[in-house]
């Protein structure tokens, strides 16, 4: 089945096959392309797999590229009456995984991907070949004042009237992540196409804090993930994850390699695809 027909979705940039798992709160969609070691894309808020095309493009000839959309964005469904919290989230990317019988994979993360993405690599290290990190955290931001305030606004009163009615998370608020704005796609707000549709959206923005021990318990078992090789890669000038986690990350991860970009944003896969699908394919030579 091909992508929905929606008039926004550029069709050349996005020529995926669509499949679909049945979940209990609605259907999670997903593209699976390609053979060979699979790698599977986890994406934040709010974005979906749209935002992991060139990499699935680049690497489908020769590897397995999968990429889902959590439910409540891209093509999945966007269930009003489910409550979107991240460690549901969680479970329900565990449930696609385990769908899948995959035997071990690459594992690449950004924004909420990290931790939605890292619990299932945490309770199943045996499954991962490789991780990719970007731009993201696993720990609880409760006492951290940056968060405490973007939170306290994103996902207060305020932040949720405009998300739900503008759409103002992707439409403003990403796009001052993104260092060079050609890098801004429209297509990754306008899957969240009338306001029941973005609940989802406007729910992630107060977990930063409200998550924060679900976060924590990922955080103090993340020497599960030791023993596998891993890759951070960094947009330096991002301003939703900055240098203060990256530094957190460096220091707390083991058998890893880094990269840092100086002129990247927060999408380091969107604003620097090539070096990112180098990054991944010098990942897959070591396995």
């Amino acid at each position: 089945m091909i992508a929905q027909n929606k008039s926004w979705l550029n069709r050349t940039e996005y020529p995926f096959k669509s499949n679909y798992l049945d979940l209990p709160m609605g259907r999670m969609h997903y593209v699976d392309e390609g053979k060979g070691i699979p790698i599977v894309f986890v994406h934040g808020n709010p974005g979906w797999s749209y935002e992991y095309r060139k990499s699935i493009k680049a690497l489908s000839g020769t590897n397995r590229c999968i990429a889902a959309d959590n439910i409540g964005f891209g093509l999945s469904d966007k269930p009003f009456d489910w409550n979107y919290l991240p460690e549901n989230h969680a479970a329900n990317f565990a449930q696609f995984i385990d769908n899948l019988r995959l035997e071990k994979f690459v594992l690449v993360v950004n924004d909420w991907g990290g931790p939605i993405g890292l619990s299932y690599a945490i309770n199943n290290p045996d499954k991962i070949r490789h991780i990719v990190i970007t731009n993201t955290w696993m720990w609880s931001a409760k006492n951290d004042p940056y968060y405490k305030k973007f939170s306290g606004f994103a996902g207060g009163p305020i932040g949720r009237f405009l998300i739900k009615n503008f759409n103002f998370f992707g439409r403003v608020i990403i796009k001052k992540c993104i260092v060079d704005k050609k890098h801004f796609d429209p297509a990754i707000f306008r899957h969240l196409e009338t306001r029941k549709d973005r609940k989802g959206c406007w729910t992630f923005p107060k977990q930063i804090i409200a998550s924060g021990d679900w976060l924590e318990s990922l955080w103090q078992r993340k020497k599960n993930l030791d023993g596998i090789p891993k890759t951070l890669i960094w947009g330096m000038k991002d301003i939703a994850f900055r240098e203060q986690e990256f530094n957190v990350w460096d220091k707390e991860l083991t058998n890893k390699s880094v990269i840092k970009l100086n002129n990247t944003g927060h999408y380091p896969h969107e604003e620097a695809a090539d070096i990112f699908i180098d990054e991944l394919k010098k990942s897959l030579r070591v396995i």
